[in-house]
């Protein structure tokens, strides 16, 4: 299990690209709330993602649970999926950009 957890966290730390601080300011603005699916109006699920990472990045590995290293895995998938669909163009005010930042990858860094 130990070997499952090293290799979800070493691809989670490829994938989130972001500080901690970059994804907590990120979160705080207007374009990061108006992304994402919203089930009953509420906060998006890359929104609630995106919470939830600044929280896997600030724990210690000692500390993360099955449910935790699951979610870093969910955030690898999602993040490969997306960029898999990076539409043409310039993607710097994009939806598609604004949605993986939610997740902890910006793009364009």
């Amino acid at each position: 299990m130990t070997d499952d957890r090293d290799a979800v966290a070493a691809r989670f730390g490829e994938v989130v690209n972001m500080t901690p601080k970059e994804l907590e300011d990120w979160l705080e603005t207007e374009e990061s709330g108006s992304v994402g699916q919203k089930d009953g109006g509420g906060e998006s699920a890359g929104h609630a993602s995106g919470r939830r990472i600044v929280e896997l990045m600030h724990a210690r590995r000692s500390d993360l649970s099955d449910e935790d290293y699951a979610h870093m895995n969910k955030v690898v998938g999602y993040v490969h999926r997306h960029l898999a669909q990076r539409p043409s163009g310039d993607v710097k005010d994009s939806r598609w950009r604004y949605s993986l930042m939610n997740w902890g990858h910006d793009p364009l860094k």
